[in-house]
């Protein structure tokens, strides 16, 4: 099967979400896992992720970090060896020949590109980063390194949709207690439960931010098992492991086109 790199016409530089279609890794996570907190084979990780990076930008340096469902952003100056990854939920960059690296199993990827400033970001946005306001922190960095809010484009990537993604009445609470109107994005469940539209939060949050250009691709990662990672459809089913997707940003050194 050959690697599976989905793109956004909103972001007008080298850029891909990736399914976990292609790769080497076997087993719970056949296919392309990028995860090494997955407990697959490192050598194939490291092979799925230089994958990846070949199919978006040749010869760039991936550059990630260790998330922690928070709303830390960290500027990207130079390369870090992977040891050496930054606590954080985000990373800006504009600096060619970098790419930028999220990782999920249902949570939501969201890169960013101002492509007339060559600034880049990259947002892991669970619910609670989402909630903490991770894509807000990210806008402000890339404003940091010149970006301009108005010509910032966003796209959010495959997470688990509304119809996968039952939740409690003290989830729900969250949410309505920092803004009764985030009423909207629920609905009816089970008792006592509730389903949640991640995606449309985080679309949310960015139009909120003043972004005009988001694309929301709409790929529910916990239904297509076939296609994607995810960590609930894996504890649901009482699975010992499961993969993790990948999503790149960047920028060519020789300008700002993909």
């Amino acid at each position: 099967m050959s690697i599976d790199a989905i793109l956004a016409s909103a972001l007008a530089v080298p850029h891909a979400f990736f399914s976990r279609g292609g790769g080497v890794s076997t087993g719970l996570v056949a296919g392309l896992n990028c995860g090494f907190g997955s407990a697959d084979d490192p050598a194939a990780v490291a092979e799925n992720r230089r994958r990846a990076a070949d199919a978006v930008l040749p010869g760039a340096a991936l550059v990630g970090m260790y998330q922690i469902h928070g709303h830390a952003v960290a500027t990207v100056a130079q390369p870090w060896r992977d040891a050496d990854r930054p606590h954080a939920d985000a990373l800006v960059t504009d600096r060619p020949g970098v790419l930028l690296a999220i990782l999920t199993a249902d949570c939501a990827p969201v890169l960013f590109a101002d492509a007339q400033a060559g600034v880049v970001g990259a947002a892991h946005a669970g619910w609670k980063g989402a909630l903490a306001g991770v894509t807000d922190a990210t806008l402000a960095a890339m404003e940091a390194l010149g970006a301009d809010r108005s010509r910032i484009a966003a796209a959010i990537g495959p997470c688990i949709a509304r119809a996968s993604y039952e939740v409690d009445d003290g989830f729900a609470r969250r949410f309505e207690e920092a803004d009764p109107a985030n009423e909207r994005f629920f609905s009816a469940g089970q008792p006592g439960h509730h389903r949640f539209d991640l995606e449309a939060y985080v679309a949310h949050r960015l139009a909120a931010a003043g972004i005009t250009r988001v694309e929301a691709l709409g790929l529910d990662t916990y239904a297509h098992a076939d296609r994607f990672y995810s960590f609930r459809r894996a504890t649901h089913r009482r699975e010992p492991d499961y993969g993790r997707q990948i999503s790149l940003i960047g920028l060519a050194s020789g300008g700002s086109d993909a």
